[in-house]
């Protein structure tokens, strides 16, 4: 991790869970990261953790909807004009919302495409063009999948989650494919785990808490550190190695 430290990267859905621990982890190895979520309070308690902790590195939170082109565009102006650019994007953010194919809220769908998708597909074609401008040829572009984006499980509430999730699966590939013929070194991966003990389960399951915690009582699950930690492990890779897809479950789940 040394040849990164210094340099910037952007996580996406930095306030808690999952994005909470890559963010700590790449401050600690002395890296400039930008944190950005809707909640921008839970960004500043993380940055003031940071600085107690002595980390090397800095934190700096941005608030940011990324179902709005206007505010992610708006973002990227801003770490161009503060830090020049971006060497590492890391897409984590992401929800799950119980619609079923049958009866689901178009809504529901909507809101899953515009965070799972298109929002990714955004801060991905500008992380590219802020490494292209800046003539950056090592940087990486990391999403952060699911079990999700590889087997469809007998649970309509996942459903059209799921498509979301397969659709990262292709658009990582569709990425690597498209750095390849432009002839760069830019790398792109995917890390696709499955249950993870975050807030996730409780925000889908959020009028039936009791299911969710159900669910994680009933393995031992992954930590978001873990997560956090084959982040680490990828952008620890030799220059010459594509990982393309770590895929990571609790020893005992099933599927």
């Amino acid at each position: 991790m040394d040849r990164w430290k210094g340099r910037v990267a952007l996580v996406t859905g930095a306030s808690v869970g999952i994005g909470a621990a890559i963010v700590k982890s790449l401050v600690q190895h002395g890296m400039k990261v930008v944190g950005c979520a809707r909640n921008l309070e839970q960004i500043e308690k993380l940055a003031a953790e940071c600085v107690s902790s002595g980390f090397s590195g800095t934190l700096f939170p941005y608030k940011c909807d990324l179902t709005v082109e206007d505010e992610v565009l708006s973002m990227f102006s801003w770490i161009k004009v503060q830090h020049q650019g971006i060497d590492v994007c890391i897409n984590n953010a992401g929800l799950a919302l119980p619609e079923p194919l049958l009866s689901g809220k178009t809504s529901g769908w909507k809101n899953m495409m515009y965070v799972n998708v298109f929002g990714l597909s955004l801060c991905s074609r500008e992380a590219y063009q802020s490494m292209k401008e800046r003539y950056i040829d090592d940087g990486h572009i990391i999403n952060i999948n699911s079990t999700s984006g590889h087997r469809v499980v007998n649970n309509a509430d996942v459903h059209f989650y799921a498509a979301s999730k397969y659709a990262v699966t292709a658009l990582t590939e569709g990425l690597r494919q498209e750095l390849r013929k432009a002839r760069t070194h830019i790398r792109a991966t995917c890390i696709s785990p499955g249950f993870v003990e975050t807030e996730f389960a409780y925000r889908l399951y959020s009028q039936n808490p009791e299911k969710a915690e159900a669910a994680y009582k009933s393995i031992k699950c992954l930590q978001a550190d873990d997560i956090a930690n084959a982040v680490v492990y990828v952008l620890s890779a030799p220059p010459h190695v594509q990982i393309g897809d770590i895929l990571m479950r609790p020893v005992e789940q099933l599927t």
